[in-house]
């Protein structure tokens, strides 16, 4: 089966190196406190207390989870799908040009995997993790309790899942849009179409191809070749 049509070399050709410009002023930013909250908000409603806690993974998380994990496995989330919805002016775009990074948005089903985190200081790992995940208020990618399907039977898992609430919802764009913006945008995180290349092929070395990023990686692999 022939690979993606978006290679290193396109990415190479877009990277820019960016400063980091710190937060857009007058964007409110999650606290210490902000983060201690969703901390105990998450373990109080952990559906199994004291067992591993269940991570779904779909984009980023598997290729650079930051946390530890000690197993992966292939899941199904059903009723939420990835989705180039998350506008960003931080990390991978900037305010001048804006990029897009996934994030799991109503309707449909997500294949992913799940990453079963170490048992010991639950809080130390979520707090790590939304770090990670989210920096703004109101939030942007919210975690919640995901009912997961995986070959060992069904699961509860931590996902996160879109806040439509928030002012970085971009809602539903087109392919040809979502790869316009990818094939230009970049922030000192790196560029978008890095961040769907990686994302591709680390689903494809799991036997999982996404119909939606496929076309998009193509698509972006032209906006790139079209660019003087």
């Amino acid at each position: 089966m022939p690979g993606p049509k978006l290679t290193a070399a396109h990415v190479a050709r877009v990277h820019r190196v960016i400063a980091d410009s710190g937060p857009a002023p007058g964007v409110e930013q999650q606290t210490d406190a902000d983060y201690a909250e969703w901390v105990e908000r998450i373990l109080r409603d952990h559906p199994s207390p004291g067992a591993p806690i269940q991570l779904f993974a779909y984009g980023s998380l598997i290729w650079k989870p930051e946390i530890e994990h000690r197993a992966e496995q292939p899941a199904v989330a059903r009723g939420w799908h990835r989705s180039f919805c998350l506008r960003m002016h931080r990390f991978r775009g900037t305010v001048d040009r804006p990029g897009l990074m996934m994030a799991l948005d109503r309707g449909g089903q997500c294949r992913g995997v799940v990453l079963e985190l170490p048992p010991e200081d639950p809080a130390l790992q979520l707090d790590r993790l939304f770090r990670r995940e989210f920096t703004v208020k109101p939030i942007n990618s919210m975690p919640r309790w995901l009912r997961v399907e995986t070959p060992a039977g069904s699961t509860t898992a931590l996902g996160f899942v879109m806040n439509r609430a928030s002012p970085y919802y971009a809602g539903r764009l087109l392919p040809e849009e979502v790869a316009r913006t990818l094939a230009r945008a970049c922030g000192h995180w790196g560029t978008g179409a890095e961040y769907l290349l990686n994302t591709v092929t680390q689903l494809e070395a799991r036997g999982i191809r996404d119909a939606g990023l496929w076309r998009l990686q193509a698509l972006v692999a032209e906006e790139i070749d079209r660019m003087p």
